[in-house]
């Protein structure tokens, strides 16, 4: 459910974009599902995550820019301020603080040494930047129609690639916990 509550304005976006195909109604409609969202979490959770913070001031800040001033760069670079913002936030966390945001986040689900953390912020700073790259490269090069499309589906399917990549390098240092019996023929 978390996972589908995260999507929400996404998809609300995208269904909005391929029923009107008008990218101002459709910010209108994200940044209003964005700002739900937010006032859905404080009164059932009474807290607010901090990416969910991040991700309304963006499209608050660069939606609201698009319809004010009529102009689609301000959405077109939003996925890529949010990538490049988490990309900073994970580096400065780690670089300044030395701590690692992701085992603050997944520390208790998974006990791996210090140096598998490193890697895991490592990889998710490089994983936010590329993507915030990609991001700038499909809304330039592309139809707008594309870059909807992308953002909708490509982002998905390409967070899901580095997730599984991601589970697949801390497989090898995950051990189980339950005493094994040996496999006997015994009956």
């Amino acid at each position: 459910m978390k996972f589908l509550f995260d999507l929400f304005p996404i998809l609300i976006f995208f269904g909005v974009y391929i029923a009107t195909k008008d990218l101002y109604v459709a910010t209108g409609v994200a940044i209003a599902a964005t700002a739900l969202q937010v006032v859905f979490s404080w009164l059932r959770w009474r807290k607010v995550e901090l990416t969910l913070w991040i991700s309304f001031g963006l499209i608050a800040v660069l939606g609201g820019a698009t319809l004010l001033l009529h102009d689609k760069t301000f959405i077109l670079w939003k996925p890529t301020a949010l990538y490049w913002a988490f990309a900073l936030v994970l580096g400065v966390a780690k670089l300044w603080k030395g701590r690692d945001l992701i085992q603050v986040v997944m520390g208790q689900q998974l006990s791996l040494p210090a140096p598998i953390w490193s890697r895991v912020t490592w990889s998710f700073v490089t994983f936010f930047a590329v993507m915030g790259v990609i991001n700038l490269f499909v809304a330039f090069s592309y139809s707008e129609e594309t870059w909807v499309k992308f953002k909708t589906f490509g982002t998905l399917g390409l967070t899901l690639a580095f997730m599984v990549g991601v589970g697949l390098m801390l497989s090898r240092h995950l051990q189980d916990d339950a005493p094994t019996k040996p496999l006997t023929d015994d009956k």
